[in-house]
Formats: structure tokens, sequence, C-alpha cells
């Protein structure tokens, strides 16, 4: 484990629910940021109550998979007294984070003109469904409507099928990324300048970012990138699905030479010199007749053969469910499963996180029960035990 993780001695206030922003933050909080969550008393973030499964009563699994390596406070943002504490723990912190609707940040207070007189290195980085400066500033919104308009659906899925989503939350995890990028830039400013500022990013921005060279193509050539056959590449081949004699095989020869190397370990030489697939161009043109040829070869043997066959050689992965991803032993080999420790589960797994620092993986704790750093963190910023006692009293904690 490393002695010294880089974010070691920043503090960062996030009043965040659910999925993007929480996500964002366990990477700051992984790497070593000191991430304080702010939840609202009594309920919390509602993630904690998303099922099926559950740690205890309003403690799932699925709040557990945002929330690695933070902190928990209760505190009421919306009374006079949440608006004090707030300041003045902004006043010891270097960045607050908030992923609410848009035009919440500024009625509560989360804003860096809201927050400069107490910190003016302070970074307030807010995450939002459409941004907080424009028509849809008070529209709710998730991932999957993201990916809806933005057009994923559309280029999702077998061209006869309907319009499909992706199979995970992929949305609300870039956009967590972007938000702590754009935090980390931010942060770099400010301690050099002593200044802060707001740094915003919205799911549907961050969305039709991501159609990039689709995006490119239409916006420049008027080409609008469809739906291919199991999961073709649209504009190279063979780089797809195909399927072996006990499930599927993904195989691409996404460059010439890959090219070269599929026919050589597959045995078929004779098809370097078939004048339908000589260049890339005429593979693609020809495609059908090339993967039917490829199909039979494919269907003789399962598909450990062939990863075995192709792995190290070219660009080649198992279809898997995910189960079988989960299992695979790869990821022993690679620590992307570890295990931590909590109040109701000694053994819980989670996933490491994929950023390595001096060649280790970043240290994993549990996610925080509701409220279970409040007293600490208060007591950290001044208050006294009674003063704390009178905030619960009211509702404020």
């Amino acid at each position: 484990m490393t002695s010294h993780l880089p974010l070691a001695g920043y503090r960062i206030l996030s009043a965040e629910q659910y999925g993007a922003g929480p996500y964002g933050t366990m990477f700051l909080a992984q790497l070593g940021a000191e991430v304080i969550k702010i939840e609202q008393p009594g309920s919390g973030d509602s993630a904690r109550a998303v099922g099926p499964h559950f740690l205890r009563e309003n403690e799932s699994l699925f709040f557990q998979s945002f929330n690695l390596n933070k902190r928990s406070l209760t505190l009421d943002l919306n009374t006079a007294e949440g608006k004090e504490i707030l300041h003045r723990l902004a006043a010891q912190s270097h960045a607050v984070v908030n992923n609410l609707r848009g035009d919440l940040p500024e009625k509560i207070g989360l804003t860096y003109d809201h927050l400069k007189a107490a910190n003016p290195a302070i970074v307030c980085a807010h995450l939002s469904a459409y941004g907080r400066d424009n028509e849809r500033t008070r529209w709710p919104g998730y991932d999957y409507l993201m990916q809806a308009e933005a057009g994923f659906m559309a280029m999702t899925g077998e061209p006869d099928a309907l319009p499909t989503r992706f199979g995970l939350s992929i949305v609300d995890f870039m956009t967590g990324t972007m938000m702590a990028i754009g935090l980390l830039a931010a942060l770099l400013d400010a301690g050099r300048s002593g200044q802060g500022r707001d740094v915003d990013v919205d799911l549907l921005s961050t969305a039709v970012h991501q159609t990039s060279y689709p995006a490119m193509w239409y916006l420049n050539a008027g080409d609008v990138t469809g739906r291919t056959s199991r999961s073709a590449h649209p504009s190279v081949t063979p780089s797809q699905m195909f399927r072996t004699a006990d499930g599927w095989v993904f195989v691409m020869a996404q460059i010439p030479k890959f090219w070269t190397v599929l026919l050589d370990r597959l045995g078929l030489p004779e098809l370097a010199e078939d004048p339908r697939f000589l260049k890339p161009a005429d593979r693609l043109e020809n495609r059908d007749a090339l993967v039917a040829i490829l199909d039979t070869v494919f269907e003789r043997q399962p598909t450990a053969h062939w990863v075995d066959l192709l792995g190290g050689h070219m660009p080649v992965a198992p279809v898997f469910s995910l189960d079988q991803a989960l299992d695979n032993p790869y990821l022993r080999t690679t620590g992307m499963v570890d295990t931590v420790a909590h109040p109701d589960r000694a053994d819980m797994r989670v996933l490491a996180n994929p950023i390595r620092i001096d060649g280790q993986r970043l240290p994993n704790r549990a996610g925080p029960l509701l409220g279970s750093d409040t007293e600490d963190v208060l007591a950290e910023a001044g208050y006294a035990a009674a003063e704390v006692a009178a905030f619960r009293a009211k509702g404020v904690i």
C-alpha cells in the first residue's frame, strides 16, 4: 500500500445523492481526500434505501457502490443553523460538491458567491442533469434519459431491435469522473492563486460529448452512425462478436496487421488473396460474406479455445455474463476485487479502484453509516458538545 496518497490533506464537503456525484467523490476519497458526505437528517442519501440487497434497514449494497472511504455528516442545509455550520466547515475545506437539481445550489447557498466570504479559495463543483443556466435548470433528470436524448439508445443493440440502453448507468459514471477532473483542475489553480471558482458539469452535455467520432462524422459529413449486427464496429471488419461452440467471442482485427494475424492463427491464408477482402474498404463492403466464412470456423470450438489461440497475438475477449466477468480468475491476478469490513458484514466484497499509485491499488474502507461522523466533524470544527446536542435537539443535524 502506498504510504502517501496524492490527495491526503484535502477536505471536500459534498451535498450528494444517489449515483453520479457520489461516484466522482468516491474517486477523490480513494485518492486520499477527506470527503465529508452531507446528508439530510433522518433520511440521508436516497441511495441508502435502494434495493434489492441490504445490510440493514436503509443501508444498501447499492449505497456502498458509490460511497467507500467517506465520512457522513447529517445536516439540514435549509436551516439558518445548518447554513452557519456549512460556512464554518467551508472555511476549513478545499471544495464543496453537489449533484442537486440545477436550481438548488443557488437556493441552498452552495455556489462560490455564497461561500467565498468564508473561504476565497473554495472550489464549488456542481453536477446536475442539464446545467444551472438554461431553460432546463429546474428539470430533474437521470442517466437513462440522457442515453435516450443523446442518441446512445438509437446506436445500441441489434439493427432490428428496439432502441436499447446500456446495461449500466454509464452516463452517471462518466459525469462523476468529469466532475472530479474539473474539480481537481480548479483545486490546482486555487492552490496557486488563492482564488476559488464554480465548476459545472451536467449529464446531458457529458452524454453528447461521448458521442465523439460519430458526432464528428455527422457534423462534418452528414453520416448518421446506425446499429450493426453483433455489435460490430461501424467502419472496420472483422471487428465484432462471433458465435462459438459454447457462446460468443469478440474479435477485433482493428488494423491491417491484426487481419494478417487472424488469418495466420485461423489457418486461412487464402483469404489474404481473395479480392473481396484485400483492403479494409473491401472487407467492409463485403462484411456479410466475410462473416459467413468466419462463422463456420469459430463455431467449431468453444470460446476458451479461441481466446487461447488469439490472446496476446491480436485483440480478443470472451463475451461473459456478469457472474462470469466477476468470477474471472484474471481479476484476482490484478486485484480488482477487494474486501472491507462493514458493521453488518465483516467481509464485504467491493471493487477496487482502477487507479494505481506507486504500483499499488488504492485503499478501501466501507461507506459510512448515516451520520456516523457528525459529532466528530462538528467537534473538529470547534463546536462544543452542548452546541452539538442543541443542534440535534432542533433537528439541524
